[in-house]
């Protein structure tokens, strides 16, 4: 079995937990995308081994909001490394009757568990939590918060593909307003060199975009002229009927990537989606699923569905077998 071990020197202080990447500095972050890379190497080599690093740790995948890829992503990248996962689901749980979100951490660090991995709609959760755990946190995704394992993939994705991220172009396009994988992208990008702006209708643009260090854009065509890559963000369908958006053929019309609209820029974008993907809405069909494009545009779904596992492993790595 092959050992991984991340390359920090004796002077760098160790992360306990990842609660999200703002304020995260630009070493920390190329580490754990170093590491990532090894776990890649290994995973797609087809006959994967690795040291079971973790396998004396227990692991809460804690989930108060549905999920298919991160949850599953936590749960295979933990298994590689020899961890036991306890599975939580809000609606089959004590939450259910009542039970408050410190108490059911409470209960489930006394079973003994060594970090928690959660996912939650309110916004700063998870930092709350590590005020009453002494367990590790991971964040995968609070509310319109962060959810810094996403980013950590989706730059990992950028920078397997283009060699670098500095003085890359990322625009970022859709509702960023309330987007945790907005947020994330955007603290990691710009700590990491990367130059990103952000395209969506002025009822979506955050509040604060113009001190973020960010390019504004509203036009879609410009945005994508400018940059390098795309990561178009997940429309929540209630937008449409929630006054910020006329309606969502509208919203299509003048935000959704198409062929037609890459074609016309005639430049090359590596496009990326956290999904789940609303074909036809934010993205066309042929655009998602243009995997060895003919023309000027190529997107790396799946890839950064696989890339997704590697990060997660190099976060628990990271996280837990160093405590």
């Amino acid at each position: 079995m092959k050992k991984f071990f991340l390359k920090r020197s004796k002077q760098e202080q160790k992360l306990k937990h990842l609660t999200g990447l703002c304020n995260i500095p630009a070493s920390e972050i190329t580490l754990l995308l170093d590491l990532a890379a090894d776990f890649k190497r290994e995973l797609i080599s087809g006959n994967p081994s690795f040291e079971q690093s973790l396998r004396n740790k227990r692991i809460a995948l804690v989930f108060f909001e549905n999920s298919t890829r991160t949850r599953f992503s936590f749960e295979i990248a933990a298994r590689h490394l020899g961890a036991g996962t306890l599975n939580f689901s809000a609606s089959s749980s004590s939450v259910s009757k009542g039970e408050t979100l410190g108490d059911t951490i409470k209960n489930l660090e006394a079973m003994q568990v060594d970090g928690f991995v959660l996912r939650h709609p309110s916004s700063g959760a998870a930092d709350l939590i590590t005020g009453i755990t002494s367990k590790t946190v991971i964040n995968a995704g609070d509310g319109s918060h962060e959810h810094p394992t996403q980013a950590l993939l989706d730059m990992f994705t950028l920078r397997d593909y283009f060699g670098k991220i500095e003085k890359l172009k990322v625009v970022i396009i859709g509702d960023v307003l309330h987007s945790r994988v907005a947020r994330s992208n955007i603290y990691g990008l710009l700590a990491t060199g990367a130059d990103v702006g952000i395209c969506c209708p002025v009822t979506l643009m955050p509040p604060d975009a113009d001190r973020l260090g960010v390019t504004l854009f509203t036009d879609l065509d410009r945005a994508i002229t400018w940059a390098d890559s795309a990561i178009v963000l997940r429309l929540q369908l209630e937008r449409a009927t929630g006054g910020y958006l006329p309606s969502l053929e509208e919203y299509s019309v003048h935000y959704g990537l198409t062929d037609e609209r890459l074609e016309r820029t005639q430049k090359h974008l590596l496009v990326l989606h956290p999904g789940p993907i609303n074909r036809e809405i934010e993205i066309s069909n042929h655009v998602a699923d243009r995997i060895q494009p003919p023309g000027y545009s190529k997107s790396v779904l799946l890839e950064q569905v696989t890339n997704g596992v590697a990060i997660r492993m190099a976060v628990m790595q990271t996280l837990l077998a160093q405590q």
